[in-house]
Protein backbone atom coordinates (compact mmCIF):
# COMPACT_ATOMS: atom_id res chain seq x y z
CA UNK A 1 0.00 0.00 0.00
CA UNK A 2 0.80 3.82 -0.50
CA UNK A 3 2.50 5.85 2.04
CA UNK A 4 1.52 8.97 0.96
CA UNK A 5 2.39 12.08 2.90
CA UNK A 6 1.14 15.80 2.95
CA UNK A 7 4.71 17.59 1.81
CA UNK A 8 5.40 16.05 -1.08
CA UNK A 9 8.80 17.25 -2.31
CA UNK A 10 8.29 19.19 -5.37
CA UNK A 11 4.81 20.96 -5.52
CA UNK A 12 3.36 22.13 -8.73
CA UNK A 13 2.83 25.69 -8.65
CA UNK A 14 1.42 25.98 -12.19
CA UNK A 15 -1.50 27.62 -12.51
CA UNK A 16 -3.10 24.89 -13.80
CA UNK A 17 -2.62 23.09 -11.13
CA UNK A 18 -2.98 25.80 -8.73
CA UNK A 19 -6.84 26.52 -10.57
CA UNK A 20 -7.18 22.67 -10.08
CA UNK A 21 -6.24 22.96 -6.25
CA UNK A 22 -8.94 25.63 -5.81
CA UNK A 23 -11.73 23.90 -7.32
CA UNK A 24 -11.21 21.08 -5.20
CA UNK A 25 -11.12 22.97 -2.26
CA UNK A 26 -14.27 24.60 -3.29
CA UNK A 27 -15.78 20.98 -3.89
CA UNK A 28 -14.86 19.91 -0.65
CA UNK A 29 -16.60 22.58 1.50
CA UNK A 30 -19.48 21.76 3.30
CA UNK A 31 -21.33 25.27 2.39
CA UNK A 32 -22.63 25.02 -1.26
CA UNK A 33 -20.57 26.75 -4.13
CA UNK A 34 -23.50 28.80 -4.90
CA UNK A 35 -23.92 30.19 -2.01
CA UNK A 36 -20.42 30.87 -0.83
CA UNK A 37 -20.27 32.98 -4.23
CA UNK A 38 -23.60 34.92 -2.49
CA UNK A 39 -22.33 35.63 1.17
CA UNK A 40 -18.63 35.84 0.58
CA UNK A 41 -17.47 36.50 -2.58
CA UNK A 42 -20.32 38.71 -4.37
CA UNK A 43 -19.80 41.27 -1.14
CA UNK A 44 -15.98 41.70 -1.14
CA UNK A 45 -16.67 42.12 -5.28
CA UNK A 46 -19.39 44.99 -4.33
CA UNK A 47 -16.59 46.77 -1.22
CA UNK A 48 -14.03 46.72 -4.26
CA UNK A 49 -16.27 48.52 -6.62
CA UNK A 50 -18.37 50.66 -4.17
CA UNK A 51 -15.00 51.92 -2.48
CA UNK A 52 -12.92 52.17 -5.47
CA UNK A 53 -15.70 54.43 -6.94
CA UNK A 54 -16.05 56.49 -3.96
CA UNK A 55 -13.06 57.66 -3.35
CA UNK A 56 -12.41 58.63 -7.02
CA UNK A 57 -15.81 60.50 -7.11
CA UNK A 58 -15.09 62.13 -3.89
CA UNK A 59 -11.64 63.47 -5.33
CA UNK A 60 -9.14 62.01 -2.75
CA UNK A 61 -5.35 62.29 -3.52
CA UNK A 62 -3.57 59.52 -4.99
CA UNK A 63 -2.18 58.41 -1.71
CA UNK A 64 -5.65 57.78 -0.30
CA UNK A 65 -7.52 55.83 -3.54
CA UNK A 66 -4.36 53.38 -4.22
CA UNK A 67 -4.61 51.84 -0.27
CA UNK A 68 -8.89 51.54 -0.59
CA UNK A 69 -8.48 49.84 -4.01
CA UNK A 70 -5.58 47.85 -2.59
CA UNK A 71 -8.05 46.86 0.36
CA UNK A 72 -10.41 46.13 -1.77
CA UNK A 73 -8.17 43.66 -3.84
CA UNK A 74 -7.20 42.09 -0.83
CA UNK A 75 -10.73 40.92 0.67
CA UNK A 76 -11.73 40.04 -2.51
CA UNK A 77 -8.52 37.72 -2.98
CA UNK A 78 -8.61 36.64 0.55
CA UNK A 79 -12.75 35.95 -0.30
CA UNK A 80 -11.65 33.69 -3.32
CA UNK A 81 -8.91 31.98 -1.56
CA UNK A 82 -10.39 30.98 1.69
CA UNK A 83 -11.79 27.70 1.41
CA UNK A 84 -8.36 26.66 -0.41
CA UNK A 85 -7.04 28.05 2.58
CA UNK A 86 -9.53 26.38 5.31
CA UNK A 87 -8.50 23.08 3.55
CA UNK A 88 -4.59 23.74 3.90
CA UNK A 89 -5.04 24.52 7.46
CA UNK A 90 -6.93 21.17 7.88
CA UNK A 91 -4.06 19.35 6.86
CA UNK A 92 -1.71 21.25 8.61
CA UNK A 93 -3.72 20.17 11.53
CA UNK A 94 -3.56 16.43 10.90
CA UNK A 95 0.28 17.13 10.01
CA UNK A 96 1.06 18.29 13.01
CA UNK A 97 -1.05 15.78 15.44
CA UNK A 98 -0.84 12.50 13.51
CA UNK A 99 1.91 11.11 15.32
CA UNK A 100 -0.08 11.63 18.93
CA UNK A 101 -3.28 10.27 17.34
CA UNK A 102 -1.61 7.01 16.49
CA UNK A 103 -0.25 6.71 19.69
CA UNK A 104 -3.50 7.36 21.03
CA UNK A 105 -5.45 5.28 18.98
CA UNK A 106 -2.79 2.16 19.38
CA UNK A 107 -3.02 2.72 22.97
CA UNK A 108 -6.88 2.24 22.80
CA UNK A 109 -6.90 -0.34 20.89
CA UNK A 110 -5.01 -2.81 22.74
CA UNK A 111 -7.73 -2.29 25.78
CA UNK A 112 -10.96 -4.31 26.35
CA UNK A 113 -12.98 -1.68 24.79
CA UNK A 114 -15.06 -1.94 21.78
CA UNK A 115 -13.13 -0.69 18.48
CA UNK A 116 -16.37 1.69 17.75
CA UNK A 117 -15.54 3.09 21.20
CA UNK A 118 -11.70 3.94 20.24
CA UNK A 119 -12.71 6.14 17.30
CA UNK A 120 -15.63 8.26 19.94
CA UNK A 121 -12.83 8.84 22.18
CA UNK A 122 -11.00 10.31 19.80
CA UNK A 123 -13.59 12.19 18.56
CA UNK A 124 -13.60 14.18 21.79
CA UNK A 125 -9.54 15.10 21.58
CA UNK A 126 -11.08 18.64 20.94
CA UNK A 127 -6.66 18.86 20.70
CA UNK A 128 -6.57 16.69 17.81
CA UNK A 129 -9.01 19.33 15.81
CA UNK A 130 -9.36 18.49 12.28
CA UNK A 131 -8.55 14.77 13.22
CA UNK A 132 -11.13 14.25 15.88
CA UNK A 133 -13.39 16.11 13.30
CA UNK A 134 -12.91 13.15 10.99
CA UNK A 135 -13.45 10.19 13.74
CA UNK A 136 -16.50 12.02 14.48
CA UNK A 137 -17.66 11.79 11.00
CA UNK A 138 -16.92 7.97 11.09
CA UNK A 139 -18.64 7.00 14.19
CA UNK A 140 -21.65 9.54 12.79
CA UNK A 141 -20.93 6.74 9.54
CA UNK A 142 -20.78 4.10 11.92
CA UNK A 143 -24.32 4.63 14.56
CA UNK A 144 -26.48 7.32 12.25
CA UNK A 145 -26.07 5.28 8.91
CA UNK A 146 -25.61 1.40 10.28
CA UNK A 147 -22.18 1.20 7.94
CA UNK A 148 -19.57 -1.28 9.10
CA UNK A 149 -16.36 0.24 10.70
CA UNK A 150 -14.42 -0.77 7.25
CA UNK A 151 -17.22 0.56 4.99
CA UNK A 152 -17.19 3.94 6.86
CA UNK A 153 -13.17 4.71 6.95
CA UNK A 154 -13.76 3.98 2.93
CA UNK A 155 -16.35 6.54 2.43
CA UNK A 156 -14.62 8.37 4.71
CA UNK A 157 -10.83 8.43 2.97
CA UNK A 158 -12.89 9.83 0.12
CA UNK A 159 -13.97 12.86 1.49
CA UNK A 160 -11.07 13.86 3.91
CA UNK A 161 -8.86 16.30 2.40
CA UNK A 162 -5.74 14.69 4.37
CA UNK A 163 -3.79 12.17 2.07
CA UNK A 164 -2.17 11.35 5.25
CA UNK A 165 -5.18 10.66 6.71
CA UNK A 166 -6.68 9.34 3.22
CA UNK A 167 -3.81 6.58 3.24
CA UNK A 168 -4.15 5.80 6.41
CA UNK A 169 -8.08 5.29 6.78
CA UNK A 170 -7.75 3.20 3.26
CA UNK A 171 -5.22 0.79 4.84
CA UNK A 172 -7.26 0.70 8.19
CA UNK A 173 -10.81 -0.49 5.87
CA UNK A 174 -8.59 -2.98 4.22
CA UNK A 175 -7.02 -4.85 7.51
CA UNK A 176 -10.64 -4.59 9.20
CA UNK A 177 -12.16 -5.50 6.00
CA UNK A 178 -9.51 -8.67 5.65
CA UNK A 179 -10.53 -9.90 9.66
CA UNK A 180 -7.01 -8.56 11.07
CA UNK A 181 -7.16 -7.22 14.59
CA UNK A 182 -6.54 -3.34 14.60
CA UNK A 183 -4.20 -3.17 17.50
CA UNK A 184 -1.61 -5.71 15.55
CA UNK A 185 -2.21 -3.26 12.30
CA UNK A 186 -1.64 -0.20 14.63
CA UNK A 187 1.52 -1.60 16.03
CA UNK A 188 2.89 -2.59 12.40
CA UNK A 189 2.46 0.73 11.57
CA UNK A 190 4.46 2.64 14.40
CA UNK A 191 7.55 2.22 12.62
CA UNK A 192 6.40 3.65 9.17
CA UNK A 193 4.15 6.37 11.06
CA UNK A 194 6.74 7.49 13.27
CA UNK A 195 9.30 7.57 9.91
CA UNK A 196 6.76 9.60 8.42
CA UNK A 197 6.81 12.16 10.98
CA UNK A 198 10.16 12.63 11.41
CA UNK A 199 10.53 13.20 8.05
CA UNK A 200 8.15 15.88 7.65
CA UNK A 201 9.66 17.65 11.01
CA UNK A 202 12.91 17.08 9.20
CA UNK A 203 11.40 18.99 5.96
CA UNK A 204 9.92 21.42 7.86
CA UNK A 205 12.92 22.01 9.96
CA UNK A 206 14.83 22.58 6.56
CA UNK A 207 12.21 25.40 5.60
CA UNK A 208 13.28 27.29 8.58
CA UNK A 209 16.37 27.29 6.98
CA UNK A 210 15.49 28.95 4.06
CA UNK A 211 13.31 31.25 5.92
CA UNK A 212 16.62 32.50 7.74
CA UNK A 213 18.78 33.22 4.22
CA UNK A 214 15.66 34.95 3.25
CA UNK A 215 15.21 36.55 6.38
CA UNK A 216 18.91 37.96 6.79
CA UNK A 217 18.43 39.28 2.97
CA UNK A 218 15.38 41.23 3.12
CA UNK A 219 16.38 42.70 6.78
CA UNK A 220 19.59 43.79 5.25
CA UNK A 221 18.18 45.66 2.01
CA UNK A 222 15.55 46.99 4.60
CA UNK A 223 18.18 48.40 6.54
CA UNK A 224 19.97 49.61 3.66
CA UNK A 225 16.71 51.29 2.75
CA UNK A 226 16.29 53.21 6.11
CA UNK A 227 19.95 53.76 5.63
CA UNK A 228 19.48 55.37 2.53
CA UNK A 229 16.22 57.23 4.27
CA UNK A 230 18.45 58.87 6.67
CA UNK A 231 21.15 60.36 4.28
CA UNK A 232 19.19 61.59 1.32
CA UNK A 233 16.85 64.29 2.45
CA UNK A 234 20.44 66.19 2.27
CA UNK A 235 20.42 66.19 -1.51
CA UNK A 236 16.41 66.35 -1.64
CA UNK A 237 15.23 68.48 0.70
CA UNK A 238 12.18 66.52 1.82
CA UNK A 239 11.15 66.33 4.94
CA UNK A 240 14.02 63.29 6.99
CA UNK A 241 11.77 62.66 9.50
CA UNK A 242 8.49 61.63 7.57
CA UNK A 243 10.83 59.65 5.29
CA UNK A 244 12.52 57.68 8.17
CA UNK A 245 9.22 57.08 10.12
CA UNK A 246 7.80 55.37 6.99
CA UNK A 247 10.70 53.53 6.28
CA UNK A 248 10.87 51.96 10.21
CA UNK A 249 6.91 51.58 9.44
CA UNK A 250 8.13 49.23 6.87
CA UNK A 251 10.72 47.93 8.48
CA UNK A 252 8.48 46.57 11.28
CA UNK A 253 6.16 45.28 8.76
CA UNK A 254 8.77 42.95 7.51
CA UNK A 255 9.52 41.63 10.59
CA UNK A 256 6.15 40.81 11.58
CA UNK A 257 5.76 39.14 8.44
CA UNK A 258 8.90 36.82 9.17
CA UNK A 259 7.59 36.31 12.22
CA UNK A 260 4.35 34.92 11.12
CA UNK A 261 5.90 33.02 8.14
CA UNK A 262 8.19 31.89 10.54
CA UNK A 263 4.94 30.88 12.99
CA UNK A 264 3.23 29.10 9.85
CA UNK A 265 7.04 26.75 9.34
CA UNK A 266 7.91 25.58 12.39
CA UNK A 267 7.15 22.39 13.53
CA UNK A 268 3.46 22.84 15.94
CA UNK A 269 5.67 20.79 18.96
CA UNK A 270 4.53 22.71 22.12
CA UNK A 271 7.07 22.26 25.13
CA UNK A 272 4.09 23.58 27.87
CA UNK A 273 1.53 21.98 29.76
CA UNK A 274 -1.71 23.33 28.07
CA UNK A 275 -4.35 22.03 29.79
CA UNK A 276 -6.07 23.87 33.16
CA UNK A 277 -5.97 21.97 36.37
CA UNK A 278 -6.30 22.56 39.44
CA UNK A 279 -3.02 21.81 40.60
CA UNK A 280 0.24 23.95 40.96
CA UNK A 281 3.02 23.33 38.25
CA UNK A 282 6.23 25.58 37.05
CA UNK A 283 4.51 28.31 35.59
CA UNK A 284 3.20 29.24 39.25
CA UNK A 285 6.29 30.29 40.24
CA UNK A 286 6.30 32.94 37.72
CA UNK A 287 3.87 35.69 37.90
CA UNK A 288 5.90 36.81 41.37
CA UNK A 289 9.11 37.17 39.15
CA UNK A 290 6.97 38.98 36.54
CA UNK A 291 5.72 41.58 38.55
CA UNK A 292 8.94 42.02 40.10
CA UNK A 293 10.47 42.51 36.60
CA UNK A 294 7.54 45.10 35.55
CA UNK A 295 7.34 46.54 38.18
CA UNK A 296 10.98 47.56 38.42
CA UNK A 297 11.03 48.07 34.19
CA UNK A 298 8.11 50.71 35.03
CA UNK A 299 10.49 52.64 38.18
CA UNK A 300 13.29 52.78 35.89
CA UNK A 301 11.06 54.46 32.77
CA UNK A 302 9.70 56.78 34.79
CA UNK A 303 13.28 57.38 36.37
CA UNK A 304 14.58 57.92 32.56
CA UNK A 305 12.05 60.08 31.81
CA UNK A 306 12.11 62.45 34.60
CA UNK A 307 15.98 62.61 34.22
CA UNK A 308 15.37 63.41 30.21
CA UNK A 309 12.82 65.88 31.20
CA UNK A 310 15.34 67.57 33.43
CA UNK A 311 13.87 67.36 36.85
CA UNK A 312 16.95 65.90 38.29
CA UNK A 313 19.99 67.31 38.72
CA UNK A 314 21.84 64.56 36.03
CA UNK A 315 23.09 66.39 32.97
CA UNK A 316 20.89 64.26 30.18
CA UNK A 317 23.96 64.14 28.17
CA UNK A 318 25.82 62.30 30.53
CA UNK A 319 24.18 59.09 29.84
CA UNK A 320 23.99 58.11 25.90
CA UNK A 321 20.58 58.42 24.59
CA UNK A 322 20.68 54.22 23.40
CA UNK A 323 22.00 53.43 26.69
CA UNK A 324 18.73 55.02 28.72
CA UNK A 325 16.48 53.72 26.75
CA UNK A 326 18.47 50.00 27.16
CA UNK A 327 18.33 50.49 31.12
CA UNK A 328 13.95 50.44 31.57
CA UNK A 329 14.10 46.83 30.02
CA UNK A 330 16.42 45.52 32.05
CA UNK A 331 15.03 44.21 34.68
CA UNK A 332 12.67 42.24 32.38
CA UNK A 333 15.79 39.68 32.27
CA UNK A 334 14.58 38.19 35.79
CA UNK A 335 11.32 37.13 35.02
CA UNK A 336 12.69 35.62 31.63
CA UNK A 337 15.75 34.00 33.18
CA UNK A 338 13.21 32.80 35.80
CA UNK A 339 11.13 31.18 32.73
CA UNK A 340 14.19 30.23 31.12
CA UNK A 341 15.41 27.79 33.83
CA UNK A 342 12.11 26.85 34.22
CA UNK A 343 11.75 25.40 30.39
CA UNK A 344 15.04 23.34 31.15
CA UNK A 345 13.97 21.43 33.81
CA UNK A 346 10.53 20.90 32.03
CA UNK A 347 13.09 19.68 29.14
CA UNK A 348 15.12 17.44 31.60
CA UNK A 349 11.67 15.81 33.12
CA UNK A 350 10.61 15.16 29.46
CA UNK A 351 13.92 13.06 28.68
CA UNK A 352 13.81 11.23 31.95
CA UNK A 353 9.99 10.18 31.12
CA UNK A 354 10.26 7.49 28.31
CA UNK A 355 12.56 5.37 30.39
CA UNK A 356 10.31 5.63 34.04
CA UNK A 357 7.27 4.93 31.71
CA UNK A 358 8.73 2.03 29.99
CA UNK A 359 9.91 0.69 33.96
CA UNK A 360 6.88 1.52 35.17
CA UNK A 361 4.90 -0.67 32.32
CA UNK A 362 7.33 -3.29 32.86
CA UNK A 363 7.16 -4.09 36.78
CA UNK A 364 3.24 -3.80 36.01
CA UNK A 365 3.01 -5.96 33.89
CA UNK A 366 5.60 -8.81 36.43
CA UNK A 367 4.31 -8.27 39.33
CA UNK A 368 0.64 -8.00 38.27
CA UNK A 369 -0.32 -5.54 40.63
CA UNK A 370 -1.60 -2.18 40.91
CA UNK A 371 0.45 1.47 39.88
CA UNK A 372 0.56 2.50 43.32
CA UNK A 373 2.07 -0.56 44.34
CA UNK A 374 4.63 0.09 41.79
CA UNK A 375 5.26 3.32 42.21
CA UNK A 376 6.76 2.32 46.10
CA UNK A 377 9.76 1.21 44.97
CA UNK A 378 10.50 3.35 41.41
CA UNK A 379 9.91 6.45 43.50
CA UNK A 380 13.10 5.17 45.61
CA UNK A 381 15.08 5.06 41.36
CA UNK A 382 16.85 8.05 40.18
CA UNK A 383 14.78 9.51 37.30
CA UNK A 384 16.35 12.84 37.82
CA UNK A 385 14.22 15.95 37.64
CA UNK A 386 11.36 13.76 37.11
CA UNK A 387 12.04 12.03 40.56
CA UNK A 388 9.81 14.61 43.02
CA UNK A 389 7.37 14.21 40.53
CA UNK A 390 6.99 10.59 41.02
CA UNK A 391 7.20 10.48 44.24
CA UNK A 392 4.13 13.12 45.01
CA UNK A 393 1.95 10.69 42.27
CA UNK A 394 2.82 7.91 44.88
CA UNK A 395 1.23 9.47 47.71
CA UNK A 396 -1.48 10.90 45.65
CA UNK A 397 -2.62 7.36 44.32
CA UNK A 398 -1.80 5.90 47.61
CA UNK A 399 -4.23 8.25 48.90
CA UNK A 400 -6.82 6.42 46.78
CA UNK A 401 -6.97 9.78 44.71
CA UNK A 402 -8.63 9.20 41.61
CA UNK A 403 -5.97 7.71 39.25
CA UNK A 404 -7.09 9.71 36.19
CA UNK A 405 -7.00 12.93 38.73
CA UNK A 406 -3.65 12.00 40.00
CA UNK A 407 -1.75 11.85 36.45
CA UNK A 408 -2.44 15.10 35.31
CA UNK A 409 -2.01 16.37 38.39
CA UNK A 410 1.31 14.89 37.67
CA UNK A 411 1.60 16.33 34.55
CA UNK A 412 0.64 19.88 35.32
CA UNK A 413 3.75 19.82 38.40
CA UNK A 414 5.80 18.14 35.64
CA UNK A 415 4.87 21.37 33.19
CA UNK A 416 5.23 18.80 30.01
CA UNK A 417 3.12 19.13 27.16
CA UNK A 418 4.22 15.52 26.19
CA UNK A 419 3.93 14.01 29.60
CA UNK A 420 0.60 15.35 29.62
CA UNK A 421 -0.26 13.58 26.74
CA UNK A 422 1.28 10.46 26.68
CA UNK A 423 0.38 10.57 30.69
CA UNK A 424 -3.49 10.52 29.86
CA UNK A 425 -2.99 7.80 27.59
CA UNK A 426 -1.19 5.16 29.88
CA UNK A 427 -3.25 5.84 32.83
CA UNK A 428 -6.48 5.34 30.03
CA UNK A 429 -5.18 2.45 28.65
CA UNK A 430 -4.37 0.83 31.83
CA UNK A 431 -7.73 1.24 33.30
CA UNK A 432 -9.18 -0.02 30.42
CA UNK A 433 -7.55 -3.39 30.56
CA UNK A 434 -4.49 -2.87 28.20
CA UNK A 435 -1.11 -5.07 28.81
CA UNK A 436 1.33 -2.35 30.59
CA UNK A 437 4.48 -3.69 29.21
CA UNK A 438 3.07 -3.19 25.68
CA UNK A 439 1.80 0.31 26.65
CA UNK A 440 4.92 1.27 28.23
CA UNK A 441 7.10 -0.12 25.49
CA UNK A 442 5.06 1.99 22.66
CA UNK A 443 5.02 5.34 24.39
CA UNK A 444 8.20 5.36 25.45
CA UNK A 445 9.63 4.37 21.66
CA UNK A 446 7.25 7.55 19.96
CA UNK A 447 8.34 10.25 22.77
CA UNK A 448 11.88 9.12 22.43
CA UNK A 449 11.31 9.76 18.21
CA UNK A 450 10.06 13.01 19.30
CA UNK A 451 12.69 14.33 21.49
CA UNK A 452 15.14 13.31 19.09
CA UNK A 453 13.94 15.79 16.52
CA UNK A 454 13.49 18.35 19.53
CA UNK A 455 17.24 17.98 19.70
CA UNK A 456 17.21 19.41 15.95
CA UNK A 457 14.97 21.87 16.66
CA UNK A 458 17.30 23.21 19.34
CA UNK A 459 20.09 23.28 16.84
CA UNK A 460 17.88 25.31 14.09
CA UNK A 461 17.06 27.93 17.00
CA UNK A 462 20.91 28.01 17.95
CA UNK A 463 21.52 28.85 14.42
CA UNK A 464 18.21 31.55 13.90
CA UNK A 465 19.64 32.79 17.38
CA UNK A 466 23.42 33.55 15.58
CA UNK A 467 21.77 35.52 12.69
CA UNK A 468 19.41 37.37 14.75
CA UNK A 469 22.11 38.86 16.74
CA UNK A 470 24.34 39.25 14.05
CA UNK A 471 21.67 40.96 11.79
CA UNK A 472 21.17 43.21 14.64
CA UNK A 473 24.64 44.53 15.61
CA UNK A 474 24.95 44.80 11.55
CA UNK A 475 21.83 47.10 10.92
CA UNK A 476 22.24 48.82 14.07
CA UNK A 477 25.72 49.48 13.20
CA UNK A 478 24.52 50.56 10.05
CA UNK A 479 21.87 53.48 10.88
CA UNK A 480 23.69 55.16 13.26
CA UNK A 481 26.74 55.29 11.04
CA UNK A 482 24.45 56.89 8.44
CA UNK A 483 22.77 59.36 11.59
CA UNK A 484 26.65 60.44 12.26
CA UNK A 485 27.15 61.40 8.52
CA UNK A 486 24.25 63.12 8.38
CA UNK A 487 25.41 65.34 11.86
CA UNK A 488 28.87 65.48 10.62
CA UNK A 489 27.56 66.99 7.15
CA UNK A 490 25.39 69.40 9.48
CA UNK A 491 28.55 70.90 10.90
CA UNK A 492 30.62 71.10 7.35
CA UNK A 493 27.56 73.19 6.26
CA UNK A 494 27.38 75.19 9.15
CA UNK A 495 30.95 76.20 8.33
CA UNK A 496 30.58 76.57 5.01
CA UNK A 497 27.63 79.27 5.55
CA UNK A 498 29.96 80.85 8.04
CA UNK A 499 33.23 81.05 6.05
CA UNK A 500 30.99 82.18 3.08
CA UNK A 501 29.08 84.96 4.97
CA UNK A 502 32.56 85.83 6.02
CA UNK A 503 34.04 86.12 2.16
CA UNK A 504 30.75 87.54 1.35
CA UNK A 505 30.76 90.32 3.55
CA UNK A 506 33.11 92.73 1.55
CA UNK A 507 30.76 91.80 -2.08
CA UNK A 508 27.57 91.81 -0.67
CA UNK A 509 26.87 88.20 -1.29
CA UNK A 510 25.50 85.87 1.21
CA UNK A 511 27.43 82.72 1.23
CA UNK A 512 24.48 80.79 3.05
CA UNK A 513 22.29 80.56 0.48
CA UNK A 514 25.48 78.76 -1.84
CA UNK A 515 25.88 75.89 1.10
CA UNK A 516 22.01 75.56 1.41
CA UNK A 517 21.91 75.02 -2.05
CA UNK A 518 24.24 72.18 -1.91
CA UNK A 519 23.06 70.27 0.89
CA UNK A 520 19.58 70.63 3.03
CA UNK A 521 20.65 69.97 6.55
CA UNK A 522 18.09 72.69 8.12
CA UNK A 523 15.03 70.32 7.90
CA UNK A 524 16.99 67.67 9.62
CA UNK A 525 16.28 66.88 13.76
CA UNK A 526 19.26 64.93 14.98
CA UNK A 527 17.48 64.30 18.34
CA UNK A 528 14.26 63.43 16.94
CA UNK A 529 15.61 60.99 14.27
CA UNK A 530 18.26 59.60 17.19
CA UNK A 531 14.74 58.83 18.82
CA UNK A 532 12.85 56.73 15.93
CA UNK A 533 16.26 54.93 15.74
CA UNK A 534 16.37 53.67 18.85
CA UNK A 535 12.05 52.72 18.73
CA UNK A 536 13.54 51.12 15.89
CA UNK A 537 16.09 48.83 17.93
CA UNK A 538 13.47 47.97 20.01
CA UNK A 539 10.88 46.84 17.39
CA UNK A 540 13.93 45.00 16.44
CA UNK A 541 14.47 43.42 19.44
CA UNK A 542 10.94 42.62 21.00
CA UNK A 543 10.23 40.99 17.04
CA UNK A 544 13.21 38.75 16.95
CA UNK A 545 12.38 37.40 20.52
CA UNK A 546 9.26 36.40 19.26
CA UNK A 547 10.67 34.85 16.28
CA UNK A 548 13.52 32.94 18.96
CA UNK A 549 10.48 31.81 20.99
CA UNK A 550 8.29 30.46 18.11
CA UNK A 551 10.96 28.78 16.69
CA UNK A 552 11.22 26.34 19.63
CA UNK A 553 7.79 26.94 21.01
CA UNK A 554 8.72 28.04 24.48
CA UNK A 555 6.86 29.96 26.47
CA UNK A 556 6.77 33.82 25.59
CA UNK A 557 7.67 35.24 28.66
CA UNK A 558 11.27 33.36 28.38
CA UNK A 559 11.70 35.61 25.59
CA UNK A 560 12.61 38.64 27.40
CA UNK A 561 15.84 37.82 27.90
CA UNK A 562 16.44 37.78 24.25
CA UNK A 563 14.70 41.08 24.26
CA UNK A 564 16.91 42.28 26.36
CA UNK A 565 19.93 41.32 25.80
CA UNK A 566 19.32 42.63 21.73
CA UNK A 567 18.05 45.68 23.32
CA UNK A 568 21.16 46.06 24.78
CA UNK A 569 23.02 45.13 22.35
CA UNK A 570 21.67 47.68 20.14
CA UNK A 571 22.25 50.43 22.39
CA UNK A 572 25.90 49.50 22.98
CA UNK A 573 26.83 49.37 18.98
CA UNK A 574 25.02 52.44 19.14
CA UNK A 575 26.81 54.11 21.32
CA UNK A 576 30.22 52.83 20.34
CA UNK A 577 29.39 53.85 16.60
CA UNK A 578 28.91 57.11 17.80
CA UNK A 579 31.73 57.51 20.22
CA UNK A 580 34.37 55.84 17.24
CA UNK A 581 32.75 58.34 14.76
CA UNK A 582 32.78 61.40 17.07
CA UNK A 583 36.98 60.17 18.04
CA UNK A 584 37.91 59.69 14.20
CA UNK A 585 36.72 63.25 13.08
Amino acid sequence: MSTNTDSPPSPDMSARAVLKSLHSAYAEMEMSTGRYLLLAIAPAFLFFVVATVAVIVIGFPLFVVVPVMLLGLLLMGVAIIYPKLLRDRKRKQVRQRFHLFLTHITVLSMTNINRVEVFRILAEEDEYDAIAEEMGHLVALVDTWNQSLDDACRLRAKQTTSPLLTDFLERLAYTVGGGQQIDEFLIDEQDTIIQQFVTRYEADLAKLDVMKELYMSMMLSVAFVLVFAIVLPILTGVSPTLLIGGTIVMFAIVQIGFVYAIHVVAPYDPLWYIEETAGTGPLSRIPRALVIGVGASIVLAALVLVTLLGYVPIASDRIPLPIMAAIPVTPLLYPGWKMRQEEERVKVRDGEFPSFIRALGAVESVKQTSTGSVLESLRKKDFGALTPNIDALYKRLNMRIDNIRSWRLFAAETGSYLIQKFGDMYVVGRQMGGDPQVLGNVISKNQNEVLKVREKRQQATTTLLGVLYGITAASVFAFFIGLEVVDIMMDITTEMELGQEAAGEGTGVSGGNVANSLMHTEQYNIVAIEYLLIVTVLINAMLSAIMIRITDRGHMISSLVHFVLLTWLGAIIATATQYVVNFVM
